[in-house]
């Protein structure tokens, strides 16, 4: 018991040490609960074209089924609030955290960072890292492991941050100590469900994936076309989109984040329409060369841009 508790506080202690802002730990066990909403979800088609979300549904509610004799699941959160803004109040709008580096690189680095001052001080032991490209529930496991509760818009919220962050895990075969999730304070506010354009969020705590603007501007490939049901609906989003986080109460505890790899480049605050809509291949591999904007590609934006000035 001793031994699992300075394993526990000298995990959180190293979190602290690599950059993560917050750091919890879970007990790595089959999500009873959220087998039988995934599988309705899907059911659904609220998942829309993000065919990979029905993939592995095993291994999206079990960690143990990613790493063989996994006991504990450890979340960290890294906060990517922006000190600026896009100046021009017209141009096109880039989600928050697409402003710097992808998060998965900046993310996977701290964790393996992490994990190797652990088998340092630990000894050997099984571990993955986790940076929201492998089939598992980061949020749950976050919220889980007593960083926050889940919103009516489904991004987790922290009491002390906010909900602009990042979400991360290491997997393990330590035993650890449990934290206790926290209770929700979303209360009777309905300031996320009443602000999204598209009625993405269909209900406290649901969202349709293919209604969401962030998904119609990064998830759905480039080579098809957004539906016309997002027209008059984009609020100039370009790429992703963070309505439901800037209505938040809780983001009146945002402050900017501590991480140089999430500063955007200098060119990016500072573009006004006319040079988003006249952007070259050159200029945006420039701007967004280690950038999450490059995931839709340049052709990916083209057309983003296109369908906002129908």
């Amino acid at each position: 018991m001793v031994q699992k508790s300075e394993y526990s506080s000298f995990i959180k202690k190293t979190a602290k040490e690599v950059g993560f802002d917050f750091c919890g730990i879970s007990k790595a066990d089959f999500l009873e609960e959220q087998a039988p909403r995934l599988e309705n979800w899907l059911r659904q088609g609220k998942q829309g074209e993000m065919r990979y979300m029905e993939n592995y549904f095993d291994m999206r509610l079990d960690p143990r089924k990613l790493v063989e004799g996994s006991k504990s699941v450890i979340s960290v959160l890294l906060n990517y609030y922006p000190e600026k803004k896009q100046e021009d109040v017209n141009a096109p709008k880039i989600s928050k955290y697409a402003y710097g580096k992808d998060y998965h690189f900046v993310i996977k680095d701290k964790l393996t960072e992490m994990v190797t001052k652990m088998q340092k001080e630990i000894g050997h032991f099984q571990a993955r890292v986790f940076t929201d490209s492998a089939p598992i529930m980061d949020k749950v496991w976050a919220e889980k492991s007593g960083l926050g509760w889940m919103g009516k818009h489904t991004n987790l919220i922290n009491k002390n941050m906010g909900s602009f962050f990042f979400i991360g895990e290491i997997i393990s075969d330590l035993e650890l100590d449990q934290d206790a999730p926290v209770k929700d304070y979303c209360g009777t506010c309905t300031k996320c469900i009443d602000a999204c354009p598209t009625d993405a969020i269909t209900n406290a705590y649901m969202v349709d994936g293919s209604k969401c603007i962030s998904y119609a501007t990064i998830e759905l490939k480039a080579t098809l076309k957004i539906p016309d049901t997002f027209k008059q609906k984009m609020e100039n989003w370009a790429f992703g989109c963070d309505i439901c986080q800037d209505v938040c109460p809780w983001n009146r505890f945002s402050t900017p984040h501590r991480t140089p790899a999430f500063d955007p480049h200098p060119d990016l605050m500072k573009k006004n329409a006319k040079e988003w809509n006249e952007i070259t291949e050159e200029v945006f591999n420039e701007v967004f060369k280690l950038s999450a904007v490059q995931r839709p590609k340049y052709r990916g934006l083209i057309r983003n841009l296109k369908f906002l000035k129908k």
